[in-house]
């Protein structure tokens, strides 16, 4: 998502108190919820804006399928191949308003569709895909110089060095002694290490990259937090013992009409842990954000009701409470990550243990 997060919320919102900026027109009102949602482009209020590639495999009855790519949403429409759907007043057909259009800015949330044919998939590059791969650069950056300290011997034969490896070496050890051995066991937590480390890093490392200015969160994102959980998912099923399918499909010791009563139940229970799973974190992510937003908005609000005066009046109050919140998101940075992947291992040694009942006749 992108806040106008934390430190530059807080730089912007004293200057924009002033008599030039009084929040007074309709077209100024502050939106937080478009705020925090995903973009085909980067903020960096006051500086500007990024637009980011658009993509899209189309398909049309001439030339069948085809990939247009363009380096941003303007090039798109000044091509003559792609045009705002009806979110937008305006088709952009006429040059006029397609520069009228592209002036206010609005083409940057619109909708792109060709001029003929349809839009089979979009792979345009959005700022919240941009964050998750840049979370996964960084981890991969870090994680190769750990791998190859390791393979010298340095941590494996010898104790970790400096700061930077103890500090991952210290999580490491807390996945696999906390998260990892309690739920899975010690037969199996090996096995399912790699994927629980997997998470929780780039879950952690995305919820931090929320909260640096100009940033954005990639865990705010439902399409993000639902491909976690469906690896979680996917692995939690595939690993099934017998006893996990058996409790599923006929649980065991009770009687055959309590049976068909559960079957129904255990198999909606299936679907709904991921689904927690993804609504959880993404719902944490973005709510803390729009508290944030919310918080400084406070200041503009108090301004255009009841003046400037008590517009400045609130503004220690909201800045306060902001701070504390902001705080507050880097606690929950690290909890959000440590429930995903304590919840992952413990659906997944669910699912792997050997139970033994006595079937009731």
């Amino acid at each position: 998502m992108h806040p106008i997060h934390c430190l530059t919320c807080l730089l912007c919102s004293v200057a924009l108190l002033s008599p030039l900026n009084t929040f007074a027109a309709d077209e100024d009102e502050f939106d937080a919820v478009h705020h925090t949602a995903d973009a085909y482009y980067l903020d960096f209020l006051p500086i500007g804006k990024v637009e980011l590639p658009r993509i899209f495999v189309v398909r049309s009855e001439l030339t069948g399928y085809s990939l247009r790519t363009y380096w941003s949403t303007k090039s798109a429409l000044r091509s003559g191949e792609m045009h705002p759907d009806l979110h937008t007043e305006t088709h952009g057909n006429d040059h006029a308003d397609l520069d009228e259009l592209i002036a206010s800015g609005k083409h940057l949330d619109a909708t792109l569709v060709p001029d003929e044919g349809s839009v089979v998939v979009d792979f345009s590059i959005t700022k919240h895909l941009m964050f998750g791969l840049l979370a996964s650069g960084i981890l991969l950056t870090i994680f190769l110089q750990l791998a190859n300290r390791y393979k010298r011997g340095i941590g494996r034969t010898s104790a970790p060095r400096g700061l930077f490896q103890n500090l991952f070496e210290t999580l490491v050890v807390f996945v696999r002694d906390d998260i990892a051995i309690p739920n899975l066991g010690k037969q199996h937590h090996q096995r399912f290490l790699p994927y629980l480390l997997t998470a929780f890093f780039f879950i952690l490392t995305c919820n931090l990259l929320g909260l640096v200015p100009f940033g954005a969160t990639a865990t705010s994102n439902l399409n993000i937090t639902a491909v976690l959980a469906a690896f979680t998912f996917i692995l939690t099923q595939v690993n099934g013992s017998k006893d996990h399918w058996r409790h599923v499909f006929w649980p065991p010791g009770m009687p055959i009409p309590v049976k068909l009563l559960l079957i129904p139940t255990e198999i909606m229970g299936l679907f709904t842990k991921p689904i927690a799973l993804a609504i959880r974190l993404f719902a944490n992510l973005t709510a803390g954000h729009l508290v944030i937003l919310s918080l400084i908005g406070m200041i503009f609000t108090f301004t255009q009701l009841f003046g400037e005066v008590a517009g400045s009046g609130v503004v220690p109050v909201s800045l306060a409470f902001t701070l504390f919140v902001m705080f507050l998101e880097i606690l929950i940075a690290f909890i959000q990550a440590y429930i995903f992947t304590i919840l992952s291992a413990l659906f997944i040694g669910m699912a792997i243990a050997d139970h033994s009942h006595s079937e009731a006749h």
